[in-house]
């Protein structure tokens, strides 16, 4: 399991892109933004194995992006922080953008082999 390091680039950008650039985390945040907060229930919505969702939620809360309540023991529940949610914009700008601009499936790609 690899550790989130949080960057040291001078540039915002940059720094939010060392944990928002991971296609996991991104789906993580949809998930939570959705009301999910128990681990199998994560784990039962996306296709991503234990492994990496435990890596990624310990990523999310190395980066002050989700909390684990209570922060030890079973049964505990990750809750977005102030952090967590002051992304939502974003991620439903993300969404809209998203919508707009990317086709739907292959038969949506002109070229495609899944046309016939």
């Amino acid at each position: 399991m690899k550790n989130y390091t949080p960057s040291r680039s001078p540039c915002a950008v940059g720094r939010a892109s060392r944990l928002l650039g991971d296609r996991w985390v991104l789906l993580i945040l949809r998930e939570a933004f959705l009301g999910i907060e128990r681990f199998d229930d994560f784990l039962g919505r996306l296709d991503i194995s234990r492994a990496a969702l435990t890596s990624r939620l310990g990523w999310m809360i190395a980066a002050g992006v989700i909390e684990r309540v209570p922060p030890d023991g079973k049964r505990a529940v990750y809750r977005l922080t102030d952090a967590g949610e002051a992304l939502r914009p974003a991620y439903d700008a993300i969404k809209a953008w998203g919508d707009e601009w990317l086709p739907r499936g292959a038969e949506a790609i002109p070229g495609s082999d899944m046309m016939n």
